[in-house]
């Protein structure tokens, strides 16, 4: 999971102090209409092969947003969204720090897939920037990651000569 992602665990936790609050998704430049609903929460348990032959397994929760208008009705509060995911998790076990997947669509569009990558409390509302969740090859992920940190602590500037 990159650092940019939020966990289902992640966003219950900022909605809890904000529950009468507005919340508001964001993507592709836009906020979600007013009437949008939340049509369908899933959750995994995922077992693989990566492309390096490696064995991967994760959970991940797919919430399905549509986007539509629909009269009147304004942006769903926290609150509402929060007991949503609880009425899930009655009949489904949800890892708090599973991987968060966002569908999207306005019903007429393909589902787009997206990532949770930060919330905001501000202007009265909590704001959720969703990002296209984009394919990635994980062994070379695993690598640029250990790179980082081995640029991290190593070097004369680090007081150490090398962490390998």
């Amino acid at each position: 999971m990159t650092p940019d992602e939020m966990t289902i665990g992640d966003l219950l936790g900022l909605l809890a102090d904000h529950r009468d609050k507005p919340l508001v998704f964001s993507y592709d430049g836009r906020a979600v209409k007013p009437g949008y609903h939340v049509t369908e929460v899933k959750a995994g348990a995922f077992s693989a092969l990566d492309c390096g032959a490696n064995p991967e397994s994760w959970t991940e929760i797919f919430i399905q947003l549509w986007d539509v208008d629909e009269g009147e009705r304004t942006h769903m509060p926290s609150g509402k969204f929060a007991a949503i995911i609880g009425k899930v998790s009655e009949h489904l076990s949800l890892d708090p720090a599973a991987k968060l997947t966002f569908e999207v669509s306005d019903g007429l569009a393909p589902m787009q897939l997206h990532k949770a990558s930060t919330a905001t409390v501000s202007n009265g509302r909590v704001d959720v920037q969703l990002v296209p969740r984009a394919a990635s090859c994980k062994p070379r992920d695993r690598w640029l990651a250990a790179q980082s940190q081995a640029a991290s602590c190593c070097g004369p500037d680090k007081g150490q000569p090398c962490c390998g």
